[in-house]
């Protein structure tokens, strides 16, 4: 029988709701604070397979989860194609060649993940010899849009504008570098599938900035592409898309032909259930910020999700976005036993017709 997350995507009958934890291997993890100081620099740890593969298995020492989430940064496929990464203290990730003219945009290269990105699939082969097949392990890219927000902007942005001048004031230039970008992103996710993951996600953390009709333009049409790319040789292997604030967008993305889409906090799950009528499996979507409450809280806020959602398959619970910083560990410990004690009867039959 195929573990529990796979099933679930696949929207079959399953015994209990799956977990996994966006951003579950990082920094409210104390043995990942230390790692993190004694490899001194973040790239290091994405770079060097091993480390990447001690962060990845961290919190599965700890927690009884049902994935493994590679560690890695969506970031460095923009790195490799030559925009040299950094990440500064206290600001973030920086670009010390941005996107800044046509030029700059025709000399992208179409690079080879095998070689350019080889410490990735380096640390996917390590992983999964660790994991011994009994847990599966996601691996991930960003979107085209987003990857390319940073790409232009040359780092974090609050208000999008060199990106959005872009859009509109040269989109066939964004399109160019949209296309390039979906075309690495593909073989970069099929290079982590031939590596060894079982689930593969695309994260499309700033698809909720753009308008209902730029969405549709700039960010779905590419991130279709890539779910077609990886299906046409790996028609078994779950894609899950994520949009930050992408409640308003559920049908758009659910033609797409991904197996499940993840909601933000701000979704409603019942009617996210209802809009996509059984299509595809929801991930999500409990807010990172429930976790500060006391334990009796987090329990009842884990059964209100699952209450939203109904009975039935097709969901994994999740957060509705990356666990914070901040967040106490022993909470997470309540959140997987809520999870895990809570969920089964939800799953009372498996007969139950999807609605």
């Amino acid at each position: 029988m195929e573990p529990l997350l796979l099933r679930a995507l696949k929207r079959q009958p399953i015994e209990r709701t799956p977990l996994w934890i966006m951003r579950q291997a990082g920094r409210y993890l104390p043995e990942y604070r230390a790692l993190r100081q004694e490899a001194k620099q973040f790239l290091t740890l994405c770079r060097t397979p091993d480390l990447a593969c001690q962060v990845t298995l961290q919190p599965l020492e700890r927690y009884p989860l049902d994935a493994a989430i590679l560690f890695s940064d969506i970031l460095i496929l923009p790195d490799v194609m030559g925009l040299g990464l950094d990440f500064v203290t206290h600001e973030g990730p920086v670009f010390r060649h941005p996107l800044q003219d046509e030029r700059s945009i025709a000399r992208l290269p179409i690079i080879d993940p095998a070689i350019e990105l080889s410490y990735v699939l380096d640390a996917i082969r390590l992983i999964k010899a660790n994991l011994k097949d009994k847990t599966p392990l996601i691996g991930f890219a960003g979107s085209p849009w987003t990857v390319a927000t940073y790409m232009v902007e040359g780092g974090s942005s609050k208000h999008f504008n060199k990106i959005k001048k872009l859009l509109y004031a040269d989109p066939v230039q964004l399109h160019q570098l949209l296309r390039v970008l979906a075309q690495n992103t593909a073989h970069y996710l099929q290079a982590q599938i031939e590596a060894g993951v079982d689930v593969v996600m695309l994260f499309d953390t700033w698809g909720g900035v753009l308008s209902h009709a730029d969405f549709l333009t700039f960010s779905v049409p590419y991130m279709q592409s890539i779910v077609t790319e990886v299906k046409k040789k790996y028609p078994n292997v779950p894609v899950i898309l994520f949009t930050k604030n992408g409640g308003r967008q559920l049908e758009a993305l659910v033609e797409t032909g991904a197996d499940a889409l993840g909601l933000d906090s701000g979704a409603n799950v019942h009617l996210a259930r209802q809009i996509t009528r059984h299509r595809v499996a929801l991930q999500g979507n409990l807010d990172p910020a429930a976790l500060y409450a006391e334990p009796a809280q987090i329990v009842a806020l884990v059964e209100k999700t699952l209450a939203e959602f109904g009975p039935g398959g097709g969901h994994v619970f999740n957060l509705g976005h990356g666990i914070y910083p901040d967040t106490n560990p022993e909470h997470v410990q309540v959140l997987c036993e809520a999870v895990r004690n809570l969920s089964p009867q939800f799953h009372v039959s498996q007969e139950v017709v999807m609605r």
